[in-house]
């Protein structure tokens, strides 16, 4: 079965594609988009919902689109839906990390959570599903693995960052890998 999934982002695709290798996961950029869907929810669920109906809309193709956001209890559970431009509209991994490193500076409740949430259309029925994965925000980047906040996120039971799991762990206990768990349950 094919299914259209709303990114252009590779390590996403990477991640998705690992959990379900019984569908072929069709990227934007396969189907040449290369524009960004605008994101303009004020949550999580609607970011997703938007860009999955911009995609079914345009292709009439069963689809899904993603939106994660982390949360650090702290920051009033900043960055949160603009997680991916926290420090500007650039997109920096780099400095979304560092201007959430230097605002904790000094707080003892370092407590996050990564949260992701599915919109999934098919047939033009649509479910929003949702993955969360607890931990907290360390002190300073360890890990040359994962992308966006990985390096600095510990999830609870575990003492290394998302950066430093392989692939096949951070699916089994990170936010998407559990979000898509819960897709698998809709397809």
């Amino acid at each position: 079965m094919k299914l259209l999934f709303a990114t252009n982002n590779p390590n996403k695709l990477k991640e998705v594609q690992a959990k379900l290798p019984q569908y072929e996961i069709v990227s934007l950029q396969e189907l040449g988009i290369t524009e960004e869907i605008p994101e303009t929810g004020t949550t999580l669920e609607e970011n997703a919902l938007i860009k999955a109906r911009y995609l079914y809309q345009k292709f009439q193709l069963d689809c899904f689109a993603d939106d994660t956001g982390l949360e650090i209890e702290s920051l009033n559970n900043e960055p949160g839906v603009f997680s991916a431009r926290y420090a500007g509209n650039e997109k920096s991994a780099e400095a979304n990390m560092e201007k959430v490193l230097t605002k904790l500076k000094g707080k003892t409740n370092r407590k996050a959570r990564f949260r992701t949430a599915i919109a999934l259309i098919q047939g033009g029925n649509e479910r929003v599903v949702e993955g969360i994965v607890n931990g907290k925000i360390i002190e300073e980047k360890r890990g040359n693995g994962g992308f966006g906040y990985d390096p600095i996120f510990v999830a609870d039971g575990h003492d290394e960052t998302f950066a430093q799991l392989s692939l096949d762990i951070k699916n089994k206990i990170g936010h998407r890998g559990l979000a898509v768990d819960e897709l698998v349950k809709c397809l």
